[in-house]
């Protein structure tokens, strides 16, 4: 399995389909119908953001982060009313507006992990996380945050084995209806020197 950084050619629809098959039921309200979400993903990509596990020339598996004000999934207001049009953009410019996060100084932070279900269990996530790791120690981040759900415990667990702690979890109880989770808890992980070590390469 290979570990490469940035979404190669050809794979931005690869990506996005991916990115919808694990947060679809997150960005549904704003995004559905599903290939209308998948679309704008796809059309709204930063490739630079992106680190993609490839199997017998397959994406497997895609971590999505942020880094100096960019992230791998883009797309701003304008782009979401052009696509969906005022009366129908207005609302979803809300709902997307509770995933907004801010990366504070010297702080990656990651967008997500996504992994084919038939790749799961095969150490893909681990094999991103730790190339994340080691791109974040490379541009001199001191710490890498993320966001997991109460209703995702196999991507908690995945992150608690590689040394995030949860430092919060803020309750939501109102989206559980609308997005299908109702606790989001933020996990943290310091950079180490070893992160270094990580690099390109295949795995």
């Amino acid at each position: 399995m290979a570990v490469r950084r940035g979404i190669p050619p050809g794979a931005k629809e690869r990506v996005a389909a991916l990115y919808w098959e694990a947060f679809g039921r997150k960005l549904g309200p704003a995004l559905n119908p599903p290939e209308a979400g998948r679309a704008f993903i796809a059309a709204h990509l930063h490739h630079d953001r992106g680190i993609v596990a490839v199997r017998e020339g397959h994406v497997v598996g895609v971590a999505g982060y942020q880094l100096a004000g960019r992230s791998l999934t883009g797309g701003g207001a304008g782009d979401v009313l052009a696509s969906y049009g005022l009366l129908r953009g207005l609302p979803r410019l809300a709902v997307l507006s509770l995933f907004e996060r801010r990366a504070a100084e010297s702080e990656l932070v990651m967008d997500g992990i996504a992994v084919d279900a038939a790749h799961r269990g095969s150490g893909v996530g681990s094999a991103l996380l730790h190339e994340v790791c080691a791109l974040a120690a490379e541009h001199g981040c001191h710490r890498i945050r993320l966001d997991v759900i109460d209703t995702n415990p196999r991507a908690r667990a995945l992150y608690s084995r590689h040394g995030f702690t949860a430092v919060r979890t803020e309750r939501v109880p109102y989206l559980r209806s609308l997005m299908g989770f109702s606790a989001v808890t933020t996990m943290h992980r310091r950079v180490r020197a070893a992160d270094r070590e990580g690099g390109d390469g295949t795995r």
